[in-house]
């Protein structure tokens, strides 16, 4: 349990992580968190068993979809609440031994933090083109829409259990990180970016990996940033 904070669980989300999973788990800061929860998302490589072999507990979510994973693991956490919830990828691309320093953001006082890539160093490579021109669309499109102006979408971050059940998430795909952003800022909590470290994945990426999958990714983000806009 982190003093100030109540107890802190990790979501890890994973789709054919087998590779990564265990590096991943590995270089969490243990003596910060108090829980693991990784959420198997119709894994076909073994995944699951690697992830049965480690140190966390392991939920499964056959709904394919990056946001259906997320809630999984919220739903996990539910009957016994944590009182912050950090949101890690499984495919070694985030440094987990960063996580110390969203906590401490929110032991500052902020609702929500994003570990913030831009403002971080990123590896070479490790932010392809379509990543960088699809999150700066994204972030100014939030400045114009909400008014605020965050620098990125990443998915390493930290919230409040309390925040997290008033927004009220909904999204089962590409628009979770997104709509967890805009929906903070309407609701007014109070949103905070810390610099993170991004290094380049273990395997190629689901999303920006291919053509179709960064299109769609996109579309999905851009247009969740602009419905709740409304």
């Amino acid at each position: 349990m982190t003093p100030g904070l109540g107890r802190v669980a990790v979501v890890i989300p994973v789709l054919n992580e087998r590779e990564a999973l265990p590096l991943v788990v590995a270089e969490i800061p243990r003596n910060a968190v108090d829980e693991v929860v990784v959420v198997d998302n119709g894994s076909i490589d073994g995944t699951d068993a690697v992830a049965g072999a480690l140190p966390v507990r392991l939920v499964r979510e056959p709904r394919r979809g990056y946001g259906s994973a997320c809630l999984a693991g919220i739903a996990a956490l539910s009957a016994d609440p944590p009182g912050v919830v950090v949101f890690l990828d499984g495919d070694h691309s985030d440094h987990p031994e960063e996580l110390p320093r969203l906590l401490d953001a929110v032991a500052g006082g902020a609702d929500l933090v994003v570990g913030s890539r831009t403002l971080g160093r990123a590896e070479p490579g490790a932010l392809l083109p379509q990543a960088r021109f699809g999150n700066a669309l994204a972030c100014a499109l939030i400045r114009l829409l909400y008014g605020r102006r965050p620098t990125d979408l990443g998915p390493f971050r930290a919230i409040r259990w309390e925040a997290l059940g008033r927004l009220g998430m909904r999204d089962r795909d590409f628009g979770w990180t997104a709509e967890m952003q805009v929906k903070s800022y309407r609701a007014g909590l109070a949103v905070a970016e810390v610099p993170v470290s991004y290094r380049r994945r273990v395997g190629v990426s689901k999303i920006t990996g291919t053509v179709a999958g960064t299109v769609r990714a996109g579309a999905k983000i851009l247009w969740t940033v602009f419905r709740y806009g409304l």
